[in-house]
């Protein structure tokens, strides 16, 4: 018990008798008691939300390195590479649209 032995327990309570008097220290033993029980139930509590915020942490790296997620970041590399093919192609028809016009342009002139 806090490295104090029976004796010395025994020595800090005659003292406290003799210095609060008998009717002061059960009050004061009392108010001790409250102060501890207050002081054990906040350090409880903090160790509890530290604990929380640990968890949580471990669940959001889960979540992140799980599976899915980085199905769904494929899914967007996937969704962007088609929507860049789509802009390709577009340019690419677009390119033998000019192209087509250019020679059909060239037959025209050379025929007048």
């Amino acid at each position: 018990m806090f490295g104090i032995g029976m004796q010395e327990l025994i020595i800090i309570l005659i003292v406290a008798l003799i210095v609060l008097g008998p009717k002061r220290l059960p009050e004061i033993a009392r108010a001790l008691g409250r102060g501890v029980g207050e002081f054990r139930r906040a350090t409880r509590e903090v160790k509890e939300s530290v604990d929380l915020e640990g968890e949580l942490r471990k669940i959001e790296q889960e979540v992140e390195e799980s599976p899915e997620t980085k199905g769904e970041k494929g899914a967007k590399e996937e969704k962007e590479a088609k929507e860049e093919k789509e802009t390709k192609e577009e340019k690419e028809t677009k390119e033998e649209k000019e192209t087509k016009e250019e020679k059909e342009t060239l037959k025209v002139e050379k025929e007048e």
